[in-house]
């Protein structure tokens, strides 16, 4: 082959490179629109007033809106912390009104690794659990010595037998459960470091069942307190 000819084939496969990697950047783009338009509408079929609030946060999408009389807010979260084997996707569900506890209470499934989801491993205080937790929990606190209703917290527990169920947090300012969407595709993470979560979707069943545990707890809590003023 002529050095011209070597020349030509080099800069022709150069260019092939190039044109697939666009291909690839814009596919990857469309596929990613398609997705968030198809989650939009699984928090809509439930949340019909729910706004896109993301911030821009890389891997976070934010939803707001309203939900039986409540203000409610929808996260999806994509955590590629490398001490995790697989990147995962997590649904975290919130109720976003006021709650009669006096600080932060994190119940915390199997909490082996740090989270970007959650300030959990920032809390300095853990609590000893009463009966009916799940045995793999860990509660914590942001405040010594106060006291929690975890009799009525353990009733509302029942969700987190199943290995999906992540975190329950309760705050002066709602009520906020974790749930597992997704583990990334291993092959394609293996090779190409990609985060990619195949045809995962939100349920719009599995937003209703969250909401409606968020919601009970909160109302259980608050009537408690009502009844002992």
């Amino acid at each position: 082959m002529s050095e011209l000819a070597s020349v030509l084939l080099t800069g022709a496969i150069a260019l092939g490179v190039v044109v697939h990697i666009a291909w690839l950047a814009r596919a990857g783009r469309d596929r990613a629109k398609a997705d968030l338009a198809a989650d939009a509408a699984s928090v809509r079929s439930v949340i019909a007033d729910a706004a896109d609030i993301s911030d821009g946060t890389a891997g976070v999408v934010t939803w707001a809106g309203s939900w039986n009389g409540q203000r409610v807010q929808l996260r999806t979260i994509v955590d590629t912390l490398a001490t995790r084997k697989l990147p995962t996707r997590w649904l975290s569900v919130s109720i976003t009104e006021p709650v009669a506890v006096p600080g932060t209470f994190d119940m915390m499934m199997r909490p082996n690794s740090a989270t970007t989801f959650s300030n959990f491993d920032h809390l300095a205080h853990t609590l000893p659990k009463v009966l009916g937790f799940p045995a793999d929990a860990v509660l914590r606190t942001d405040r010594k010595g106060v006291a929690f209703p975890q009799d009525l917290i353990a009733v509302h527990t029942g969700i987190f037998a199943e290995s999906r169920a992540k975190e329950l947090l309760v705050t002066p300012n709602g009520v906020r459960i974790v749930w597992l969407l997704a583990e990334a595709e291993r092959a394609r993470y293996g090779v190409f470091r990609q985060a990619a979560f195949g045809d995962t979707r939100i349920d719009p069943a599995s937003i209703e069942r969250l909401l409606a545990v968020a919601s009970g707890l909160r109302e259980a809590i608050n009537r408690r307190e009502r009844q002992a003023a």
